[in-house]
């Protein structure tokens, strides 16, 4: 426990020498690293597909059920699950190996995907979404870990871009393949689908990924105990619990000023508030180290990654909006339009890994992720009724290049900021902010068009029933219209749509903060930097003998 204790409080241009520890695990071998890969990009793309795949089904799903009542548990049973159980993940893969962990995770989300899919009745239904969610929590983390601690530093970026792209894709991919699967077979097979992706994942973990049970801490079960942090556990899961609910039912099941949505806000900011007092208390045997908190690199990479995957998720889900209200697309049309925001997110993934690499920072990358977003979003934002095809799709392209260029490489920070010991835990930190902070947007962007719309409505069509057409949905008002009452509808749509964009905007903005206050940390391994160093000096001093080809240098 002190040796843990030690080397995680060393002071940061050690702390980032020392990730050559994990060089013991790595895979050097294509033909075992090639499996590997396919096990995380297949396992994170069903933990990203969950989230978004059973939007398209929920109707069907209801009307099978006869559960109308129970249509905010199908998501949010999911997502509470997911986000309160991240930070838990993260001491796992601290204390255990992490393969085990994650073959644990996905077996629990296996075991939650087929209860959906057999359920026979609704709330067996909201069980297995538990359950999944419970499982998917370690998952997300557990791809990010894997990669960080079994691929070399030198193309580590790549991969982490190639496997991170798999959360892009299930994002735009899930509502099209619910709708499909559920037309064309059943909304069981939304859950169903699951299945073989997650036995391959399963095999190719158990056959391929070797155990880095070498480089965990020994400690006995009561230190582990005390490094779980119960007492700030049992505050911070209810404080998750009760703020989504309240920001899942506020403005849809219940108004925000109810008495019901207040006192979740209320138990919601006491029960966090205390976890805080307790993480202070704990210092470094907190759920969240009073050393990570002070580390500069964590939270702006978490700043920068919050924002970042707010505004991915509020122009995931309202610009598909857009083009079935404006442009009178179907369900499936409106999934073809928005290929560009995919196919663009999942190539600058790449592009940015690759860049990562050649140039040996990421900090640059997050900088030019930002502005590159912010601009795309603002262009976005701008969209009229009738913007032409070069708008739409150019747009999407530029914002998502953004978020591609950038995203995944904020994650990095696990692997050159902090000690071998804290990159789980950092890692599970900065995917828990990422979840959470989507969570809280997207209600936030649902009560902006809400309003916006509404008051659009008056403003534009003051005599048409403004609720008769907020209930008809972004496809059915049209047929509560005049002919000559449309294009004023459309205005309003349009301008509500607009408006919500401005939120993810702003987000956009807000995330440059993030890297400005980070270092601008090396990724190149030490023996080349100091080769680079010497060459600049013109020194001719002999290169000191490195243990590992994989250190990274310090900041500069």
């Amino acid at each position: 426990m002190k040796n843990m204790e030690a080397q995680a409080s060393e002071p940061l241009s050690k702390n980032t020498e020392s990730t050559a520890d994990h060089d013991s695990t790595e895979i050097t071998s294509l033909w075992k690293l090639a499996p590997v890969t396919v096990a995380l990009c297949t396992t994170l793309f069903c933990v990203s597909l969950d989230a978004t795949i059973i939007a398209t089904a929920i109707p069907k799903i209801t009307t099978y059920f006869d559960s109308l009542n129970d249509v905010a548990w199908y998501g949010s049973s999911y997502i509470f699950t997911t986000s309160a159980m991240q930070l838990i993940f993260g001491k796992l893969y601290t204390f255990y190996p992490s393969k085990w962990v994650f073959l644990a995770g996905l077996l629990v989300f296996e075991i939650g995907s087929l209860i959906c899919a057999v359920a026979p009745t609704s709330n067996a239904l909201i069980v297995g979404r538990c359950i999944a969610g419970l499982g998917g929590a370690g998952l997300f983390s557990g791809c990010l870990i894997i990669v960080a601690t079994t691929v070399p530093l030198r193309i580590r970026p790549i991969y982490m871009g190639l496997v991170s792209s798999m959360h892009a894709i299930a994002s735009v991919a899930g509502p099209l393949m619910g709708g499909a699967l559920t037309d064309h077979l059943s909304w069981r097979w939304c859950f169903y689908i699951n299945l073989p992706f997650g036995g391959l994942g399963l095999f190719c973990i158990l056959i391929f990924l070797p155990s880095n049970a070498d480089s965990i801490q020994r400690v006995d079960w009561k230190t582990q105990l005390r490094q779980f942090d119960l007492p700030g556990t049992i505050f911070l899961i209810p404080s998750i619990i009760c703020l989504i609910f309240a920001l899942q039912w506020g403005g849809s099941l219940y108004a925000w000023d109810s008495a019901r949505i207040i006192a979740l806000f209320v138990v919601s900011g006491v029960t966090f508030g205390v976890f805080l007092g307790i993480q202070v208390w704990q210092k470094d045997q907190a759920t969240i180290p009073i050393r990570l908190m002070r580390n500069r690199n964590v939270w702006g990479a978490a700043w920068y990654g919050s924002c970042i995957s707010s505004t991915s998720f509020i122009f995931t889900y309202y610009l598909p909006i857009w083009f079935q209200a404006i442009k009178d697309k179907s369900a499936t049309d409106s999934g073809i339009a928005n290929l560009p925001s995919l196919i663009s997110m999942v190539l600058f993934a790449i592009i940015g890994g690759i860049l990562a690499s050649a140039i040996g920072y990421y900090t640059p990358l997050l900088l030019v992720s930002s502005v590159l977003t912010s601009i795309g979003g603002g262009l976005l934002s701008c969209l009229e009724v009738d913007s032409n095809i070069g708008h739409w799709f150019g747009y999407q392209v530029l914002m998502n290049a953004g978020v591609g260029v950038g995203a995944q490489n904020a994650l990095l920070v696990a692997s050159v900021a902090v000690a071998p010991a804290d990159l789980a835990m950092t890692t599970s930190i900065l995917t828990f902010v990422q979840t959470l902070s989507s969570a809280i947007l997207l209600p936030i962007g649902q009560s902006v068009f809400q309003n916006q719309l509404s008051a659009n409505l008056i403003s534009y069509l003051p005599d048409v029933d403004v609720a008769l057409i907020l209930h008809s949905g972004a496809t059915g008002f049209r047929d509560h219209l005049k002919s000559n009452q449309l294009p004023l509808a459309l205005q309003a749509y349009n301008k509500a749509l607009c408006q919500t964009f401005y939120v993810g905007v702003a987000t956009a903005a807000l995330s440059i903060l993030g890297p400005i206050f980070m270092e601008w940390l090396s990724l190149k391994p030490q023996v080349e930097a100091k080769k680079d160093d010497q060459s600049s000096k013109s020194s001719i001093d002999e290169p000191t003998q490195m243990n590992s080809e994989d250190k990274p240098t310090e900041s500069v």
